[in-house]
């Protein structure tokens, strides 16, 4: 599914992607129908190739029937006509699927958790379509899914995103007369904005009342359930003002996130369930359905359409139009144990804007550039500690990461995903945990005596302006004997400034442990780049590291892994042998398609680190000891 049969593109109203709300329609036409060949005879399940998630296959089945429903719901939604009857099809499979007796029924949300999460998308797909589907069903097909919904009331939810699955199912039954439970809505609601960190961004659950879990969850549950719950609650007493803050929320989210797109269209590469791909411009469609749109709507339509389109052009549908586990094409090693044929479809969150009628603005106005496509960008996304920097010369996307470490209080094994220095639009991390003993990417990491390789489970922010930030956090050493826990080693204090295509990074040690060994290196990593780029993957990467400071020796590890973007991933690094407490050790890290003018680096009068660019401004990288 990489063309739009029959559909010119269309660079008058659409000059950055050529694609209308025709192209997008068409899409999600065909990837509906596309799914029909596997359906059950009934409609209920989608029985895909493909190796079960661990919830079995019945349950992968239903999650390919609510997670494709979510789509046909928002087409419905901003639909006059249904040429290709997608309610019929999926009233049928409504029917059948609540039916106990039907030879298709789905597991119920008190014996299957996964079903809790397929519940809340159909609950929003039965809003959207109400006109089309629910309105038209036969009262006793509406009492049995009433009765499964109804499931919810009472079934064990997890302290995360999952509540607001919980809480959005419960809404719709309230709104077509079916039973809920005010008090776990209301417990629900004090939780999830217990998760709120500020500027637009949730934390995913609070481990130990802490922030860790940050990713695209952020968006595609935390910020569009809410106003979704809003919008099937309509008439509840205080919805109107909870709706208000909602709404606000989403409008920062939206700036913000919407700066973490390549010109390409590639979100940023970072946090779990990164198979639902372009789910990650969903919340952004939101904020034009909820009129919580910073944007002008050309532009939020470029950024929207142009991440549709990078995953569309490089074979996310394979062959038999299905979504494939995976970034650009089919990855299996992107599954995680929730992962089943069906669970790419949660993409159809990014299908959201389909809900706007054609005469929509966002779909009539022309396409208006995003900041990346006429000059560099930067920007601190201060609650999570985030500074990112686009660079128009290649499109590319990079985040600095000193707030994201997906730990509670207590340290666990550091994550790829989420613990490293760095991601960006065009790179993966290497697919391997802290800790190990080569080089991994972006990392400042110590080594020990005995070998060890120090982690970054818990990361400590200090402070994020619009270039410069900071965090601490200890060194910890997985023990050895026994092989349970961690040692504290030194603590670090590190200081990055983002500018364009470069980051200079500096480290400073505090002072040793009593009892512990002086470690034998300091470590610091950049971007891995694969050797053997995957198909759709840029192909001339140049990632390197560059010391700044004196006594640096520079080299890289190469690791036989494959991540979403290629094999044997190339790690640059620079180490510096017999590091010291009280010292500054600093480098400049680079991702570009070209080799970058680095900047230097000077000790001032008082020990503090001038950072001096190519182009001679200045900054002060750090302060004295």
């Amino acid at each position: 599914m990489t063309s739009q049969r029959g559909l010119d593109e269309d660079r008058e109203l659409s000059p950055y992607t050529g694609w209308t709300r025709r192209h997008v329609a068409d899409l999600a036409d065909r990837s509906l129908l596309a799914l029909r060949p596997w359906a059950t005879p009934d409609h209920a399940r989608f029985d895909l190739p493909g190796p079960s998630s661990g919830s079995g296959p019945i349950s992968d089945g239903l999650e390919g029937f609510a997670r494709s429903f979510l789509a046909a719901g928002f087409r419905l939604a901003g639909a006059d006509v249904d040429p290709h009857d997608h309610a019929g099809w999926y009233a049928r499979g409504l029917i059948a699927g609540t039916d106990p007796d039907s030879g298709e029924a789905w597991p119920s949300l008190a014996e299957r958790g996964q079903a809790r999460v397929e519940a809340a998308a159909i609950a929003i797909a039965l809003h959207e379509s109400r006109r089309w589907i629910w309105d038209v069903l036969p009262p006793r097909a509406q009492e049995r899914i009433i009765d499964w919904l109804a499931g919810s009331i009472g079934a064990k939810y997890s302290f995360s995103n999952w509540r607001w699955f919980q809480n959005v199912t419960q809404a719709f039954l309230r709104s077509v007369g079916g039973p809920y439970d005010k008090d776990e809505l209301a417990t629900n609601l004090e939780f999830l904005d217990s998760c709120y960190l500020g500027d637009g961004w949730y934390s995913d659950g609070r481990p130990d009342g802490r922030g860790g879990n940050i990713d695209w969850y952020a968006g595609w549950v935390m910020q569009q359930f809410s106003v979704w719950y809003c919008r099937m609650s309509a008439d509840e007493p205080g919805i109107e003002t909870r709706l208000d803050t909602y709404r606000e929320r989403l409008r920062d989210y939206v700036a913000s996130a919407a700066e973490l797109f390549g010109a390409d269209g590639a979100p940023l590469y970072q946090g779990r369930s990164l198979v639902y791909r372009y789910a990650a411009v969903g919340a952004l469609w939101t904020g034009a359905i909820f009129d919580a749109n910073p944007l002008p709507p050309g532009r939020l339509r470029r950024t929207c359409v142009g991440a549709i389109r990078y995953f569309a052009d490089r074979d996310a549908f394979d062959g038999n139009g299905l979504l494939s586990l995976g970034w650009h094409g089919r990855f299996d090693p992107m599954r995680q144990s929730y992962s089943g044929p069906g669970s790419p479809y949660w993409a159809s969150l990014g299908l959201a804007g389909l809900a706007l009628p054609a005469t929509h603005t966002v779909w009539t106005e022309p396409e208006q550039p995003a900041p990346i496509d006429l000059d560099d960008t930067a920007r601190p996304i201060r609650p999570i500690g985030w500074l990112t920097s686009g660079t128009a010369a290649d499109g590319i996307v990079r985040v600095v990461n000193h707030g994201v470490d997906h730990s509670g209080a207590e340290p666990k094994a550091e994550a790829p995903q989420y613990n490293r220095y760095g991601y960006s639009t065009v790179t993966a991390p290497v697919p391997l945990p802290g800790g190990a003993a080569e080089a991994l990417d972006n990392q400042v990491v110590l080594v020990d005596s005995a070998g060890r390789w120090s982690q970054r489970p818990i990361i400590n922010l200090s402070s994020v302006d619009d270039h410069r930030v900071e965090s601490r956090q200890l060194a910890y050493f997985a023990r050895v004997e026994p092989a349970v826990g961690f040692d504290p080693g030194p603590e670090l204090h590190c200081v990055s400034i983002l500018r364009g295509a470069i980051e200079v990074r500096a480290v400073r040690l505090g002072d040793v442990p009593a009892g512990e060994s002086a470690p034998d290196r300091l470590l610091i990593s950049g971007f891995a780049v694969p050797r053997t780029p995957a198909p759709g993957a840029r192909s001339t990467l140049v990632s390197t590291v560059h010391p700044l400071t004196p006594g640096g020796t520079t080299g890289s590890t190469v690791h036989p892994e494959q991540n979403a973007f290629g094999a044997d991933l190339e790690v640059p690094w620079t180490r510096f042998d017999t590091p010291e407490p009280a010292r500054w050790y600093a480098v400049a890290i680079g991702l570009a398609e070209a080799e970058p003018d680095w900047p230097t680096v000077d000790v001032d009068g008082s020990g503090g680190l001038v950072v001096t660019w190519a182009d001679g401004s200045i900054d002060r990288m750090a302060d004295a000891p």
